[in-house]
């Protein structure tokens, strides 16, 4: 920890082994973004007779997959981690 202009600081190496109830709700929020994205992508794809533009939402869709999947397996590590289940 360190003092700077009367403030508290705190410097950490990592981030703490838990997660507050704001982390949660903002993990909350992330999926919800990247769901909402994925659907919308998927939406205009279908919509869209230009194959350029299809393409592009299609990889759009596929991106925000990969980013809903990644925040859910760091979650089930989080847990795993927590619970004391390996695997």
């Amino acid at each position: 920890m360190s003092m700077q202009q009367g403030e508290l600081t705190m410097n950490f190496t990592q981030p703490p082994d838990i997660l507050s109830t704001k982390d949660l709700l903002y993990i909350e929020d992330m999926l919800s973004w990247n769901l909402n994205i994925i659907k919308k992508a998927h939406a205009f794809s279908s919509m869209c007779k230009d194959k350029d533009v299809t393409q592009a939402m299609n990889r759009t869709c596929q991106l925000h997959m990969r980013h809903y999947q990644a925040i859910l397996n760091h979650l089930e590590k989080h847990v795993q981690a927590e619970s004391g289940v390996q695997g």
